[in-house]
């Protein structure tokens, strides 16, 4: 018996939210399909690699735009459309956004776009939490995605209540993103993150930590004060996803040796 596989399909990433976020989302896709062809027993060289495109562009602030006006002509909304346009022109069958609060935007893209699959990250997080029996997860993400209710909505549909800093630690994560990781600061992002963390998990005891923003899995496994916590980084879910969509189904024939 001999393993067949059809050619991988061309999948795309669109990242610049921000860009170091989407270039280290492309290190996670790789590391995805790696570990995709060694579970399947084929050989890893570089030709069974899919092709995959990384769209990285200046885009606005999703946060401030989902406090404003999030179909604004200068918002992120139309740097949204542009990128998975242009990936669509490129021929791929699958997008992932490098970006959890772009996923504000997610309906409207699947709708424009409805010959690709646009994959959800939330979705696909919580999704892995449930298969794993937990019940509540800790949700370390940006304003913007607090105030869109993504991972809310995500976890309940799988049964698990989203556990949330208050206000003053969303601050806090808030500068950790911006002024840490975004200036290259890992430093304070790790400090930033840590401090956050700490107290959500004397409250709420060894419960799963979602890494809600692409930037915090950046800094936060450097903290001490993370040590020991189960860190669920949905990047690393979502790049898995993406090397299944690119691969498929593996097909088996059977030929006489």
């Amino acid at each position: 018996m001999q393993q067949q596989l059809q050619p991988p399909r061309a999948v795309g990433i669109l990242g610049g939210m921000g860009p170091a976020a989407g270039a280290d989302f492309v290190r996670l896709f790789v590391q995805a399909c790696t570990a995709h062809l060694q579970q399947q027993g084929l050989p890893v060289h570089d030709q069974a690699y899919p092709e995959h495109w990384l769209v990285q562009l200046p885009m606005p602030d999703r946060s401030a735009a989902l406090r404003a006006d999030p179909q604004s002509p200068t918002g992120p909304a139309q740097h949204l459309l542009q990128g998975v346009g242009r990936m669509a022109a490129l021929g791929v069958r699958s997008v992932a956004l490098a970006c959890n609060t772009a996923h504000a935007w997610h309906g409207q893209l699947q709708a424009l776009f409805p010959q690709l699959h646009v994959l959800h990250i939330a979705r696909q997080a919580a999704l892995h939490l449930q298969a794993g029996g937990a019940q509540q997860a800790i949700v370390l993400a940006t304003q913007g995605t607090y105030d869109s209710g993504l991972y809310d909505a995500a976890l309940a549909e799988c049964g698990i209540t989203a556990l949330q800093p208050d206000a003053q630690g969303r601050a806090r994560l808030m500068q950790g993103i911006y002024d840490g990781v975004k200036q290259g600061d890992m430093d304070l992002a790790a400090r930033c993150f840590g401090e956050v963390l700490a107290p959500l998990l004397q409250r709420h005891g060894d419960v799963p930590v979602i890494m809600g923003c692409t930037e915090i899995p950046l800094a936060l496994p450097q903290s001490p004060l993370a040590r020991g916590a189960e860190l669920v980084d949905p990047a690393w879910i979502l790049a898995q996803a993406l090397a299944g969509d690119a691969y498929g189904q593996v097909r088996e024939t059977h030929r006489l040796q």
